[in-house]
């Protein structure tokens, strides 16, 4: 049957042929100018045909003039074209203040129409239009077009709205989806009717009671930064009716939208073009059944059967057939999948019909459960839902479907792009929009919260539908057909921020104020405290009712050498605590002063009591005279000596010295605290004498002495320690945290070797009655960095020696005893040194007196370092000021190049450049600075030697030429140098091409191997070096290589990395000259050790950045830490806005800390309240941009912007997961936690919970940055405590007894100490009365606590409520290859330590996971072998009536004598077992076989604090070697199958071999 169509004109009103042409990539723009072409080629005409008015250029002529645009708009808008133009400036910067308006009301069914000339891509939401009954001369414009209020009718997207509220929701065609030359026009029936018309088609009613005299406006908003009023057809408007070409289809079919009227080249299209319209109108007519269309047909006069037309307002819904788990609502825009803790598949929905060309497929996520990994998957197929056989997931499918699943592009479930976008899927949350559309030139991109992420593919079929696999985590889904309004306004708010953010600190210059001569104290004090007396007096006015908020400080910073003191004048006796003095860095006149002066976290030094406190952490606890003892007329002062050591007066007394490296122009600091009401400063203050013992050892040297610069004062403890070891004080103090659980593991060592002569001596600081034994001191030849620290440094069995006791031990070996000395009998304050003289001697020194010779023989040529190992009651000790060059008789008598550190950019005998190097290289500096001199690349260079293990390669970069793109490359190479000039095509343009050997690479962020990518999202970029940045490298003695950044290590680049290796940079765009700054022979400059969050190093350079005054450091702001009153819509503040209430629903929870976070501080906050009604908890983290007009979503997942959050156990920057497995598991906190954040020196971020610091979570934290919490899911409360309120577990802080505790500290905080330990009761488990059940049992046992792991959050409790509050899923896989395994449900398990001598990451990630049932007795013996040992019996096992199922019995088995088949069988009379049955280990992946009474036989006991009966069954976790068992059936016979993941094929597992298992945990069940 031929198809024929009517005559029609070529274009709709509104689309007629123009002088301005078309936008950019709209094909459908050239249809004007031409009519009546026959789609088999005929000619057609050119004014049209048939009765539909004027077409082409002629409309213009015959109607009424352009409308024009009113002179008057918003404030950013430029009006041309004599007002027929409008564009909106600072598009990349603004986003809103785009309005305009008609310039002449609009007549009844006049058409005002405005084409898109311009869009940009950098916001969400786009061009609005409207009518409104304000007058545009005496309008108040605002900002977008929703904000018109008094009768104005806005479209916006999909929306209409009526003075700003919602009327009309899914109406018309998506303005937001419109392109560069679309159409819209507005317009005004004369029964009052408003209508919408895009691209010459009517959208039909938008609003009715359109008063007669309305304006027409348009908002050039978001994307849309440019619009010209074009013509209107009037009388074809007003009819209604667009004149478009239709095809004469089957009656069954819907006509396209379009299609060319002709194929000649005159309209304007290219093949491609043309292609993408007959594409189009397939589409549109494309409902389910194929297309019979003959486009060779004649033409015919038969009228269309007049199918109703598929218009725009044929929204996308789902298909009614879809997943057999779905269930289908709110007219079919909504999907949910059906019992969603039970299954996670079969949750596949379709569109109702094919995709168009541009068109937006979006939905929004509703619900998500935590029971399954994995989540929601989206994407088109070109399979028809009314003929598809859905399957579970649709990544089964293996034809015409792609699909976007976690960060990759699978295509017929294949992965085809592994990386596509920097969002996974499966890390999105609930409010989240996820969006597809396939590009007219067939390009598919997928949309991420309105954000494009690029082109997925470009062979997308033409006939696709959408697809939603509702899998594992995702339940909810919801299809989107408009951006709301205010979500978009949000976005678009955070974005501008984030480009323009509010970074701008107060400029402070007080260096040009006249610095007054006498010291008094500063106005700005404490807000409970005054100043009087002419500045000399401060004191609380009303101290008997407040016990802080009386810091005060100088007025100007102190003089080397000059000594601030004051005389308590006046005390209360209502409060426990007293004064605190000590120095800051901060000026007074911009410090917000904190409620107590150790709150404050940076530049700050105070003595305590009679302890001394750095930026709020203890760094001496035994220090001198308690100053909470101290009386009225008593005085306390402190001064700053030159070589920058702090000291303290009591009365006139010198203390000692409490800190060094304390730099210049500080304040003086009263912290008129608890008792202490008011102080004066003392008039002598300056006549105090200063005692002989200020001076360091070496300061009678003179300043041009080669080795003044040696002073005592380098010498430290290095950053790398034993595992129980802290470093604090700068390098100065090494204690052993957990000093009451732990007595070894905590050596310590000096950062560099010993000069002959040199003393070492350190003081006894702190020590505890628990254990026997103490410290050891001596010296190794050892370098630290080849040092694998032992548990006790008499382990070591080269090149050591050391004192312990009484003994003098070489290498492990006692060489004599009755020492001089016994280190055992010394006590807190005793001192104890050591020096190697020139002949090779070793002398002791206990309180400054030499106790003889130790040995003698030690290599005179040698470096040794000295060593204290911190054993047993030794707990805490600091480097006096005595170290330092002792006896010059002793020393070698000619001052040689390793007497003294050489301060120079190359020390000792340097690296050096290889002579081989790229054409564009030049050498300067006899090898050490490499320069490029021409070009961007060509800049290849390598180490003049191969790199030994543990050495580092660093370079610092001099110069940078910016107008190139791209930076340094570094690695390691086997490539030989010498075999450069040989190469035949030499040396390639860039080390990427760099393949003739093996080369590993960082390059940015990846890391590459012979050019084949690696790693991505490596460390930090090396694109962001500047001048002055040190780059290293190293490959260490496990084959890996490390990359350093400003001496810090990125952590491992690259594994088995070989021996002989070459360093090799790349000179490449921007950096055009490096330095060396590393050495071979000598230790490394201090500057350019990698630094360590406990050693705190010191370095020149740092102490050149301390001497400048802190004017610019940002303000310290604890005391008046409070959330911003701008918050989610469901959060209630109070308590003064330190706490935080969400007050209904799960979400829109997010607070934020009205000010920002100072670097160094911490800020804490205590979770008050958990809701268990919900799954998940709380998230926090730090913004970068200013709060103050932040629109908050749902939930904090959704900060997209200059965003770090802490979420579960995982650590996102901008919504992207960049750390997973940091910290304990968020969700898991308990009511009473205390957490907190600390964004170091380094602009690195801190996670502390209950005190304790995780470690490093993000780096390059920008400043100022502000703290928020996201009160999600259970979490309902949390109170700031950094201020006043007490950190929970305080009082368990200090390991005396409460009674001890000052009452003020009780109320202001706890006091930090570096070995604090949580208190017992702030254990995840300590709400489980299963949890202390199962561990009273376990204490009944008897066991040594030596054998578990000790840190309470390793011991896991699986009852119901537990595992079900962590979101544990039932299974999980382990090993290589990886095998699933159970978890053990209803269990309780007490993690084991793993025997060192075992490698653990091979145990705990390559090993499978399994279980294996025991009996009591065996418990023991088993715990004694360290593994599953078969054959072994227990002492305490008795005969069991059954044959052992085990087969063993210190293996777990339980039978001993009385034998066993290896089965489950009665064992027959009168036999004995095989020997291969006895030496058979039965295990199981799942306890609901392993935990079986044949197995874990059940004994009976009495809880000794309920006394009631109970039955307990004991069995282990174990790691498995893979490859040392047998899978076998099982054996025991069971009516019914155990476990569904395990057949009863592969639930037993057997092994034989001796050191195939590891003892992971102790399981211990309880009825």
């Amino acid at each position: 049957m031929p198809l024929c169509r009517q005559a029609r004109p070529a274009v709709a009103p509104g689309r007629v042929g123009q002088a301005e042409g078309p936008g950019p990539g709209r094909g459908r723009a050239g249809l004007g100018g031409r009519a009546g072409g026959m789609l088999c080629g005929q000619a057609g005409s050119a004014g049209g045909g048939g009765s539909g008015g004027p077409v082409g250029g002629s409309s213009s002529s015959s109607s009424s003039p352009l409308p024009l645009l009113h002179p008057r708009t918003g404030r950013l808008v430029t009006l041309s074209r004599g007002g027929r133009s409008a564009a909106r400036s600072q598009p990349g910067q603004e986003f809103n203040h785009g309005l305009v308006l008609s310039r002449e009301p609009l007549s009844p069914g006049a058409l005002f129409t405005v084409r898109i000339d311009r869009k940009v891509n950098s916001w969400s939401g786009s061009i609005e239009i409207g009518v409104t009954a304000l007058d545009p001369n005496l309008l108040d414009f605002p900002s977008s077009a929703t904000g018109l209020k008094g009768g104005s009718w806005i479209i916006s997207g999909c929306s209409v709205l009526r003075d700003g509220r919602s009327i009309l929701e899914e109406y018309g065609q998506d303005l937001d989806q419109l392109g560069e030359g679309d159409r819209v026009g507005i317009q005004r029936t004369a029964n009052g009717e408003l209508r919408l018309w895009v691209n010459g088609q009517d959208c039909g009613v938008a609003a009715t009671g359109i008063p007669h005299r309305v304006w027409a406006v348009v908002d050039l908003y978001g994307k849309c930064t440019q619009i010209t009023v074009v013509p209107s057809n009037a009388e074809e408007a007003e009819e209604g009716t667009p004149h478009d070409e239709v095809l004469d289809l089957p009656c069954n079919q819907n006509r396209p939208d379009k299609f060319p009227n002709s194929l000649e080249s005159e309209n304007g299209f290219s093949s491609m073009e043309l292609s993408e319209v007959v594409s189009n109108a397939i589409l549109s007519a494309y409902n389910g059944n194929l297309l019979n269309v003959n486009l060779g047909s004649p033409p015919s006069d038969s009228a269309p059967c007049g199918a109703p037309p598929m218009t725009s307002n044929d929204a996308l819904l789902f298909h009614e057939k879809c997943g057999t788990l779905i269930k289908l609502s709110n007219n079919n825009k909504t999907a949910e999948r059906r019992r969603p803790l039970d299954e996670f598949n079969n949750g596949v929905v379709m569109t109702n019909r094919p995709l168009r060309d541009n068109e937006m497929f979006e939905i929004r996520i509703d619900k998500l459960v935590d029971k399954w990994s994995g989540s929601i998957e989206i994407g088109v197929t070109t399979h028809n839902p009314n003929n598809l056989e859905y399957p579970a997931t649709m990544t089964n499918l293996r034809s015409g479907t792609i699909m976007m699943s976690g960060c990759g592009i699978l295509t017929n479930g294949k992965g085809t792009r592994r990386e596509y976008c920097e969002f996974s899927l499966d890390e999105l949350q609930e409010g989240d929009h996820i969006g597809l559309t396939r590009k007219s030139n067939n390009a598919l991109h997928f949309y991420i919260n309105g954000i494009d992420q690029g082109v997925a593919t470009n062979l997308t079929p033409l006939v696709v539908y959408g697809v939603v696999d509702l899998y594992g985590m995702a339940v909810k889904v919801t299809i989107v057909h408009n951006h709301n309004h205010s979500d978009r306004l949000r976005r678009n708010n955070a974005i501008m921020r984030a480009l323009s953010p509010d970074v701008g600190r107060r400029a402070i210059d007080a260096g040009n104020e006249p610095e007054p001569e006498r010291l008094l104290f500063h106005p700005n004090c404490g807000q409970k405290a005054a100043i009087i007396n002419e500045g000399r007096t401060a004191l609380r006015p009303h101290a008997t009712d407040d016990f802080n908020h009386g810091v005060v400080l100088s007025n100007r910073p102190l003089r080397n050498g000059e000594v601030f003191q004051v005389r308590i004048d006046k005390m209360v006796d209502k409060w426990a605590g007293s004064i605190e003095i000590g120095v800051t860095t901060h000026n007074p006149t911009y410090l917000q002063l904190p409620s107590t002066m150790t709150n404050l976290r940076s530049g700050t030094w105070m003595m305590t009591g009679n302890g001394v406190m750095h930026n709020g952490t203890t760094i001496l606890d035994e220090y001198g005279h308690n100053l909470d003892r101290l009386k009225a007329s008593d005085t306390v002062g402190v001064v700053r000596k030159e070589d920058g050591t702090l000291h303290f007066f009591v009365n006139g007394v010198a203390q000692g010295p409490a800190a060094w490296n304390v730099p210049p122009n500080i304040y003086a600091v009263v912290d008129l605290y608890g008792q202490a009401a008011q102080a004066t400063i003392a008039d002598d203050t300056d006549l105090l004498p200063l005692p002989d013992d200020l001076s360091e050892g070496n300061n009678q040297l003179s300043p041009s002495s080669p080795s003044s610069v040696a002073s005592g004062s380098d010498l430290r403890f290095h950053h790398l320690h034993g595992n129980n070891a802290v470093i604090t004080n700068g390098g100065r103090t090494a204690l052993r945290q957990n000093c009451r659980s732990e007595f070894n593991d905590a050596i310590v060592i000096s950062n560099r070797p010993l000069r002959d002569g040199e003393l070492f001596e350190i003081a006894i600081q702190k020590m505890v009655d628990r254990w026997s034994g103490s410290i050891e001191a001596g010296v190794t030849a050892i370098r630290p960095e080849d040092l694998e620290f032992p548990n006790t440094m008499t382990d070591i069995d080269y090149d050591t020696w050391m004192l312990s006791g009484t003994a003098i031990m070489q290498d492990g070996n006692t060489m004599r005893n009755n020492y001089g000395c016994d280190l055992d009998s010394l006590t807190t304050g005793s001192r104890i040194g050591m020096m190697r003289t020139a002949k090779g001697d070793l002398h002791y020194f206990i309180n400054g007196v030499d106790q003889g010779v130790a040995c003698s023989g030690l290599p005179p040529g040698k470096e040794v370092y000295a060593v204290i190992d911190l054993y047993g009651q030794c707990v805490q000790v600091s480097i006096t000021s005595a170290t330092g060059p002792m006896d010059n008789s002793l020393s070698t008598s000619n001052i040689t190049e390793k007497s003294f550190p050489i301060h120079s950019p190359v020390p000792g005998v340097a690296h050096r450049f290889h002579g081989s190097c790229g054409k564009n290289v030049a050498f300067q500096d006899d090898g050490c600075r490499a320069m490029r001199v021409a070009g961007y690349c060509h800049g290849i260079v390598f180490s003049m030697k191969e790199l030994k293990t543990d050495e580092v390669f660093e370079v610092k970069i001099d110069e940078l030429d910016e107008k190139w793109s791209g930076s340094v490359h570094v690695g390691l190479t086997t490539f030989l140098p010498l075999d450069a000039p040989y190469v035949v095509t030499g040396l390639p343009s860039s080390v990427l091409e760099l393949r003739s050997k093996v080369t590993w690479l960082v390059t940015g962020t990846e890391v590459r191997r012979n050019g084949i990518l690696q790693k991505q999202n490596y460390g930090c970029s090396l694109e962001r070096l500047g001048v002055g940045s040190r780059i290293g490298v190293k490959r260490c003695t496990d084959d890996t290589m490390h990359v350093l950044i400003d001496g810090e290590d990125m952590g491992p680049a690259a594994t088995g990395v070989a021996k002989n290796v070459y360093v090799v940079l790349d000179l490449y765009g921007q950096v055009t000259s490096v330095s060396i700054v590393s050495s071979s022979a000598l230790e490394e400059a201090d500057g350019t050790k990698p630094p360590s969050v406990t050693s705190e190093p010191f370095s020149e350079e740092e102490e050149e950045e301390e001497v400048i005054p802190c004017e610019n450091e940002v303000p310290a702001v604890t005391s008046s830490m409070q959330f911003l009153e701008n918050h989610g819509k469901n959060i209630l503040l109070s308590n003064g806005n330190l706490t935080a209430t969400r007050v209904s629903s799960y979400n829109q929870g997010i607070v934020v800390v009205a000010q920002p976070l100072p670097p160094q501080q911490l800020f804490q906050f205590q979770i008050d309240s958990l809701n268990p009604q919900w799954t998940s908890s709380l998230s926090l983290g730090v913004i970068g941009s200013s709060p103050e007009r932040l629109n908050f979503p749902a939930t904090a997942c959704s900060l997209k912007r200059s965003t770090w959050l802490l979420q579960r156990d995982s650590v996102f920057h901008n919504s992207l997961k960049i750390v997973e497995n940091y910290g304990p598991n968020l969700d898991t906190c308990p009511e009473g936690t205390v957490l907190g954040l600390l964004v170091d020196s380094s602009s690195c971020l801190h996670l502390y919970v209950n005190g304790m610091d995780r470690g490093v979570a993000a780096q390059d934290i920008p400043s100022p940055c502000y703290v928020f919490i996201d009160l999600y899911g259970q979490c309902e409360q949390v109170t700031i405590v950094t201020n006043d309120t007490p950190a929970v577990g305080a009082e368990g802080a200090d390991p005396h007894s409460q009674g001890d505790m000052e009452k003020a500290d009780v109320v202001d905080g706890i006091k930090e100490s570096v070995c604090w330990t949580p208190p017992v009761d702030l254990n995840t488990m300590k709400t489980c009365e299963y949890h202390a059940l199962c561990a009273r049992f376990k204490d009944l046992l008897l066991l040594p606590d030596d054998y578990f792991v000790e840190d309470p959050k390793y011991s896991l409790c699986y009852c119901e409520s537990c595992h079900k509050l962590r979101g544990d899923e039932a299974y999980y896989k382990r090993g290589e290859p990886p095998r699933d395994y159970a978890l053990p449900f209803g269990w309780c398990r007490f993690s084991l330590r793993i025997n060192p001598r075992l490698e653990v990451a091979s145990t705990s990630k390559k090993w499978h996971m399994a279980y294996h049932g025991t009996s009591i007795g065996a418990v023991r013996r088993t715990l004694d072998q360290g593994e599953l040992v078969p054959g072994s019996t227990s002492i305490l096992s008795c005969r069991a009536v059954k044959a052992d199922p085990q087969g063993s019995g210190g293996g777990g088995g339980g039978g001993g004598s009385g034998g066993s088949s290896g089965g489950y069988r009665e064992a027959e009379e009168n036999s004995s077992p095989s020997r291969e049955d006895l030496l058979r280990v039965l295990l199981s992946p799942t306890l609901r076989y392993a935990g079986l009474e044949a197995f874990a036989t059940k004994v009976q006991f009495k809880d000794p604090k309920s006394h009631r009966q109970h039955a307990a069954q004991v069995a282990f976790q174990v790691c498995v070697r893979p490859g040392s068992y047998k899978v076998c059936p099982q054996t025991l016979a069971v009516p019914e199958p155990l476990d569904p993941r395990f057949s009863s094929a592969e639930i037993e597992w057997v092994t034989k071999e001796k050191g195939a298992t590891v003892l992971y945990g102790l399981l211990i069940r309880v009825e």
